[in-house]
């Protein structure tokens, strides 16, 4: 069958974005099958890890076709599914865990050492990425013969740089905290979550799959992953030409299919009443994207002398600070309900109507590598 053109690019960009969410999903079971076998934090860092490979592959890809025609500028693709990829664990997937988990029971408790460590990284995160931007916009008006926009830019570039080497330490120190000198209080917190499991008895009866048989489904998938990662990113250019906001594709579009596999598992655990794992995969993944993703994208990105930065667009930013707060909020109290969760997704609903209407605006010119 024939299509013209534009629509081929069409259909190669649905298809492959259809293609990865079976992918990452086999990938998350995968990597869940993976983590029952070890210590159960070192097993949720791991299957945390591979789905944040997911999320990894398509910023690398994206970083490696910018700058390669004339019109491929995809860093801001980049960061806006780097916000968008945080915003979509907060506000959609935790918000999904809290409405399911509120519809069979009044309410459900989690431990405050999972809640707390995680807001109070976040907040930590949502700090350092928006520095670079309120840097920028604070000095855009002092921009005259003596600063100039290009040097603006380069400092702005500079400090996303730096911010991003000392993301990286903060997620060392957050691994350390997690997986050596606190990793008891959490084993034993994860340990009775996993006595609340409902269908836990289904769930020791069902076959599962060996450790052998967990690398070759891992290496299977994600090498599908990565191929539909790489096809999907080379039409996004002519999908932002057909009218979809580049905005929209990164901060919408894209984190909805990266993180697929990791919202059917987190919400699965909350229908089980397992709430503390479900935070855990909401949480943990938001915070890897935060303190390791973005900050590894940046500093990739400088050594293949391509400008990617911390500097996003300010609207965007001011929109993650405030679902990190919102989230916090509701996390305060240690319970949650489905009215909570309700409003967390309609507040992510209302971001996605917005982001629709939000124009392309390219606020540096460093993004032209």
């Amino acid at each position: 069958m024939y299509f013209a053109r534009p629509d081929l690019h069409v259909w190669i960009f649905s298809l492959n974005y259809i293609a990865m969410v079976p992918a990452a999903n086999v990938l998350g079971f995968a990597g869940g099958e993976l983590a029952k076998k070890l210590p159960k934090m070192i097993g949720i860092v791991v299957e945390t890890t591979l789905g944040a490979v997911v999320e990894l592959v398509l910023f690398m890809v994206l970083l490696y076709n910018h700058g390669r025609t004339e019109h491929a500028d995809l860093i801001p693709v980049i960061q806006a599914a780097i916000l968008g990829s945080i915003m979509a664990n907060l506000l959609l997937c935790l918000g999904m865990c809290f409405f399911v988990g509120g519809i069979k029971r009044h309410e459900q408790t989690f431990h405050e050492a999972i809640s707390e460590v995680g807001t109070g990284l976040l907040l930590v995160a949502g700090f350092g990425l928006l520095i670079p931007s309120a840097f920028y916009s604070a000095l855009r008006g002092s921009v005259n013969a003596h600063f100039t926009l290009a040097q603006l830019n380069e400092c702005a570039l500079t400090i996303s740089r730096a911010t991003s080497v000392i993301l990286l330490v903060a997620f060392l120190i957050y691994l350390f905290f997690n997986l050596h000198s606190h990793n008891s209080i959490f084993d034993e917190i994860l340990e009775k979550d996993e006595h609340h499991d409902e269908d836990r008895h289904q769930e020791a009866a069902r076959a599962k799959l060996t450790m052998i048989e967990c690398f070759v489904v891992i290496a299977i998938s994600l090498a599908c992953v990565c191929m539909s990662a790489v096809f999907l990113v080379q039409e996004i250019e002519y999908i932002v030409e057909r009218g979809v906001s580049d905005n929209f594709l990164g901060l919408i579009l894209v984190p909805l299919v990266e993180k697929a596999a990791e919202h059917l598992t987190a919400i699965d655990e909350a229908w089980d009443n397992q709430i503390n794992f479900a935070l855990f995969h909401c949480l943990a993944p938001s915070i890897q994207t935060a303190l390791l993703n973005a900050p590894l994208t940046v500093i990739v990105g400088w050594g293949m002398d391509k400008n990617m930065s911390l500097n996003f667009e300010i609207f965007m930013v001011v929109l993650l600070v405030l679902s990190i707060l919102v989230v916090g909020n509701f996390l305060r109290d240690g319970k949650s309900n489905y009215l909570e969760g309700a409003l967390c997704v309609l507040v992510y609903f209302i971001i996605a109507v917005c982001t629709w209407y939000y124009p392309p605006v390219h606020i540096t010119s460093t993004n032209q590598a």
